[in-house]
């Protein structure tokens, strides 16, 4: 089955397709307006259109998005792509997937980040073999690593430039009443 959309509160997650990908890739957004969207002057901005590459990639990988690849952040009242996330590919085998998002910043200090982290991460830990969620923020990207904090993701290291993220999949145990 298709990757479906993933509803938040104040956003809808639309999976990337090849064909849509491919179209913005060369300039072309009448797609989204097909799609129902309405366009704005701020996305696709730069950051999205150099990530389009390695979208088509991981889509090409798979016969069928699956959802584990990526997603344009729709604001739901304004039917505009405020953004893009997802993952970037299938669990691996440690049952990890990594996460990355980016708001545009037009959007940016609304708390759609964390809203767009966490429906992700609450879908990731809904599908077969997911156990961990992965992500990487720049050192001075403030504002990302708040979320990432916000979202429960605990530090696992760090270089001269970059910071390594891991949430565990939560341990739903059922408990047994006396």
């Amino acid at each position: 089955m298709p990757a479906q959309p993933i509803h938040t509160d104040r956003l809808i997650l639309i999976p990337f397709t090849l064909e849509v990908t491919g179209l913005l890739l060369d300039g072309d957004t009448s797609i989204l307006q097909q799609l129902g969207l309405q366009l704005t002057p701020y996305w696709p901005d730069q950051e999205a259109i150099d990530t389009f590459p390695k979208i088509i990639n991981n889509l090409e990988l798979v016969p069928e998005p699956s959802g584990f690849e990526s997603y344009m952040v729709v604001h739901r009242n304004s039917m505009t792509v405020i953004g893009d996330a997802g993952f970037k590919g299938l669990p691996n085998t440690d049952g990890e997937v990594d996460l990355g998002y980016a708001i545009i910043p037009q959007a940016q200090k609304n708390g759609y980040g964390f809203e767009v982290a966490k429906g992700l991460a609450d879908w990731a830990f809904q599908q077969r073999g997911v156990e961990a969620i992965t992500a990487r923020c720049l050192l001075e990207n403030v504002p990302s690593a708040r979320v990432l904090e916000k979202l429960g993701m605990h530090e696992v290291n760090r270089d001269e430039t970059v910071i390594r993220w891991k949430l565990l999949k939560p341990n739903l145990q059922p408990t047994i009443a006396n």
